[in-house]
């Protein structure tokens, strides 16, 4: 379906994302997310975008770029980012990312003590991560620092927040809260021929407004189409992957173990991704962005 014909854009796309999430005139969208998340744990009342390119301490080091960069009122700071397909160094990525607010709190002089204020990185998962260490039930996670022996959090103040947004599956008659709402909007938002009874209020008034694909300026709409087809390649790339993988992983497994076969499919499928990429003319960047590879891997496909 061209997006066009779509009513509403999707937020799994890059500029979709962006504009609900990451401008100053919707932080409103942004705050009552993020305290959705938190449910009562914490209360956001007011933020602030921050520039959401870095650059490391050397003027060759890898740049950061966050889909959306925060701050509170009580100056916490705040990562979101929508990841739409698995990477093998996607919690290295995560934890790289952090240091990068963590770095910027330095202050000059001999006078400040270390004293850091709270980091959260938001990381909203379009697949489900299959990490040994969740809890393979659950949708949301949060990862600190503990003590292995204790169980007990030894620094509070870096929280890594995972959400598998892909294992939600609850209709609109199913929506309880608002923290199901968002999620429900996240994964469905583009499929909406029409506003859900469930989602009302001045927050999801003032998201559907912004979300109407019709009411884009035509740059905007040339903008949104291009974030659209990269999804698209993206994610119809990764789905042919993944069954080239179970295949291999399958042949393989017959041959050598099933273990074995799972990993050598899941490589292959992870290089064929990245071929078919690369074919359809997407930058490096993008490719590993959606496969993890590094740029030497990729530039010798």
């Amino acid at each position: 379906m061209a997006a066009t014909e779509e009513r509403y854009i999707s937020l799994l796309t890059d500029f979709g994302f962006k504009r609900i999430f990451g401008t100053a005139p919707n932080k409103d969208l942004l705050i009552n997310f993020l305290n959705s998340l938190f449910d009562g744990k914490q209360v956001i009342k007011n933020i602030m975008h921050l520039n959401s390119e870095h650059l490391g301490d050397r003027s060759s080091a890898r740049k950061a770029i966050f889909d959306v960069y925060c701050e509170a009122e009580n100056g916490e700071k705040f990562i979101v980012e929508m990841q739409n397909a698995f990477q093998e160094f996607f919690k290295d990525r995560a934890l790289y990312y952090s240091t990068f607010p963590i770095r910027e709190q330095a202050k000059k002089g001999s006078e400040w003590d270390f004293s850091l204020t709270h980091i959260y990185t938001i990381a909203l998962l379009n697949f489900d991560m299959h990490d040994e260490a969740f809890d393979a039930d659950k949708i949301c996670h949060t990862v600190k620092l503990c003590d292995i022996e204790t169980n007990r959090v030894f620094y509070h103040k870096l929280d890594f927040i995972y959400v598998e947004i892909s294992k939600f599956n609850k209709t609109e008659n199913e929506l309880d809260t608002l923290y199901d709402k968002w999620l429900y909007v996240l994964k469905n938002l583009s499929r909406l021929e029409k506003r859900p009874k469930a989602l009302v209020g001045k927050v999801f008034d003032r998201l559907f407004e912004e979300a109407e694909i019709a009411k884009f300026t035509p740059a905007e709409l040339r903008e949104y189409e291009d974030s659209l087809k990269a999804y698209r390649d993206i994610k119809n790339s990764l789905d042919t992957a993944k069954k080239e993988g179970r295949a291999e992983g399958r042949a393989e497994g017959r041959a050598e173990g099933l273990a074995e076969g799972r990993v050598e499919g899941r490589t292959e499928g992870i290089m064929s991704t990245a071929r078919n990429l690369k074919l359809m003319g997407l930058s490096v960047a993008d490719i590993m962005k959606a496969t993890g590879l590094s740029k030497d891997d990729v530039m010798k496909l």
